[in-house]
């Protein structure tokens, strides 16, 4: 810097800029609405630039599982091997599992925080785990000492696990009754020829141990879900031999489960876009609908790289496969399985048409599906996913049964391939999902369905509710009506916003696609997400993660005046909200021709006015802001000027 060598200058400037202050009153900016609000400093486990840093970790669980269904007393018993190895940084003394079957007691933590008047979380409370032979084996030595607390097991070691590599080997026989109300996750349902079995958080499991908070033991309460570690499943379920068996990962045994002419449908389904029956409806309940008339069958799947496992079973169910085309010559199978109630061509027997297009949508537009494939399994179940099956309702028809049918097989994506925690952050997996599932509803069949996710407009009655909640409250914090807003709506309409509004399609899809191939199979944070779109797409968004995300205020963005300044014109613009918004303006003439306006979001970071200078030699009529009508502006009425007669 030159410093002005006349004393007599320096005075001249230092009035002239005491005069400026005095005469104009300095209005406060709205930089806070800009600065970072969360610790989003990378680390070497998690970068800034919003990565998988150079040490980041996370464990591993491999599972052997073998399981019995006795469809007389309703009861699943088994046991499990689970081969748990830790990377992580530091000694472990403990392992922390989930026995998620422990919720449904009349002492559990889900059952005495849920409403006397119930709600969708409701559970049975005559169930829990019967728990035997409970070991732990490293290379020192067995333990068999732990503790439950809820829906948590602390297994003690014989010696501290050994950082980066350290191995144990899980056992335990556990045995439950499988309840009739599992909380809109899983459960049995009666039908007419007989009782279809939704199997899910069946087996006891190892909690995620993490670099952000160590072991993750938060309880099974209701509307949190799970957070889950990788690994290969070995799964052998065996059940009645007039039972039908699906389950995530792929069948290692069909000759022994599968009739020939079964084992000749699946091959043709393999090779057909159209959907071929495996059980057709009326071979249900006879015997021909099975490999073995009396007994027990064994039922043997495996399935790699996946952070659970599901499963049905049923004498009543109706099969049917069409192949899935995933791209890069890689094929699978869909299939549904569903009973008499719920076929018909406008419900079920369009079940695997509709998993099919969800699933190739996904695929082709994201990520590739990684499973061999896709079961749509019809239960009591409102709508519930695991990896490579679904749950959907068995009533749902029409286009219910593609939305629950799209947002299910859409999970697949969120979280099973971006392991994100939806025990505390559902909006990463409902929210990410409900997004995606707006551009395969619209690529379906020529847009067979409506979607209304493109009009973020739908939720300014909701914004405006003065009992609102922001997307991070919790999901079992939040309340039940708030829930569909915060874990679903409100973040979906925000990513749309971003792709349509803010960012532009390329640059967004960039970014989110990039997201989705860097985390994917393992473990994001919200800050993450947050660091990795600003990234690649090149934009500091902080306003918006703060506004949109992470805060209960609302876009309010008005025009005040527009006014004639030396032969053009001053439009001005105020943001009377909390958020703030890149502006785009539609200027008519009145000669009816228009021009287009886009001011940065950067027009609000010193105050809430501001001028644009318009040139034009024309005669402005009118001025609309946001003439797309994209913008949940909760107050309407300001959006538009008119020249006055």
């Amino acid at each position: 810097m030159t410093y002005p060598k006349s004393s007599f200058l320096f005075s001249l400037l230092l009035f002239t800029f005491s005069f400026a202050i005095t005469a104009q009153e300095v209005i406060p900016d709205n930089q806070h609405l800009f600065d970072n609000f969360s610790y989003r400093q990378g680390n070497v486990y998690r970068s800034a630039s919003g990565k998988p840093g150079p040490e980041y970790w996370q464990n591993s669980a491999d599972y052997n599982l073998e399981a019995t269904l006795d469809d007389k007393t309703h009861t699943v018993s088994g046991n499990v091997n689970i081969h748990y190895t830790n990377n992580s940084p530091e000694t472990l003394d403990f392992i922390w599992l989930y026995l998620e079957q422990d919720r449904f007691t009349e002492n559990s933590r889900g059952t005495l925080t849920t409403p006397v008047q119930g709600n969708r979380y409701n559970g049975d409370v005559e169930g829990g785990f019967e728990l035997n032979n409970v070991s732990a084996k490293t290379k020192t030595g067995t333990s068999s000492k732990y503790l439950i607390t809820d829906t948590r097991m602390q297994l003690w070691l014989d010696k501290p696990l050994a950082a980066k590599g350290g191995e144990v080997d899980i056992k335990m026989d556990f045995k439950f009754k499988v309840p009739v109300e599992g909380m809109d996750r899983m459960g049995r349902l009666d039908v007419k020829d007989g009782t279809i079995y939704a199997i899910a958080q069946w087996y006891p499991r190892v909690a995620v141990f993490d670099d952000v908070v160590g072991w993750n033991t938060d309880p099974y309460l209701g509307a949190g879900e799970f957070y889950c570690e990788y690994g290969n499943y070995d799964v052998k379920i065996t059940a009645p031999a007039d039972q039908t068996v699906i389950c995530s990962g792929i069948l290692q045994n069909p000759k022994e489960v599968l009739t020939k002419d079964q084992q000749d449908r699946w091959a043709q389904a393999e090779k057909s876009d159209k959907t071929v029956y495996i059980i057709k409806p009326d071979e249900v309940g006879k015997p021909i609908a099975h490999a073995k008339t009396g007994g027990a069958l064994t039922w043997h799947f495996k399935m790699e790289n996946t952070r659970d496992v599901a499963w049905a079973s049923s004498k009543a169910f109706i099969w049917d496969a069409a192949r899935m085309n995933l791209g890069d010559g890689k094929t699978g199978l869909a299939q549904s399985v569903y009973p008499k109630e719920s076929d018909g061509k406008t419900a079920w027997s369009r079940s695997t048409e509709f998993t099919k297009g969800s699933v190739e949508f996904y695929s082709k537009t994201y990520f590739a599906y990684p499973y061999t494939n896709a079961i749509n399994v019809a239960a009591s179940v409102g709508g519930m996913e695991y990896p490579g099956v679904s749950f959907c309702h068995y009533q749902s028809k029409g286009a219910d049964l593609w939305d629950v049918t799209d947002h299910e097989f859409g999970h697949n994506w969120f979280p099973m391939i971006v392991g994100s925690n939806e025990r505390r952050y559902p909006w990463m997996d409902e929210g990410f999902n409900t997004f995606i599932n707006h551009y395969s509803t619209v690529a379906f069949n020529n847009g067979e369905f409506p979607t209304t996710t493109d009009n973020p407009k739908s939720l300014v009655r909701y914004l405006s509710f003065d009992q609102r909640e922001s997307i991070d409250t919790y999901p079992d914090v939040a309340h039940p009506f708030n829930l569909a807003y915060t874990a679903y709506y409100k973040p979906a309409a925000g990513l749309y916003l971003l792709r349509e509004y803010i960012l532009g399609p390329e640059r967004f899809d960039n970014a989110f696609k990039s997201y989705i191939h860097t985390w994917a199979y393992k473990h994001p944070q919200p800050n993450d997400f947050f660091n990795h779109i600003e990234n690649v797409a090149g934009e500091d968004l902080s306003w918006f993660w703060k506004g949109w995300f992470y805060g209960n205020g609302n876009i309010d963005l008005g025009i005040s005046e527009v006014k004639p300044s030396q032969g053009n014109y001053l439009i001005t613009v105020e943001n009377d909200g909390q958020i703030p918004m890149p502006v785009e303006l539609q200027v008519i003439y009145t000669d009816n021709t228009t021009e287009n306006i886009k001011l940065p979001v950067e027009i609000w970071q010193r105050g809430n006015s501001w001028q644009h200078l318009l040139k034009t030699t024309k005669q402005v009529q009118r001025v609309v802001l946001d003439p797309n009508k994209m913008l949940p502006d909760v107050n309407p009425l300001n959006d538009t000027w008119n020249k006055l007669q």
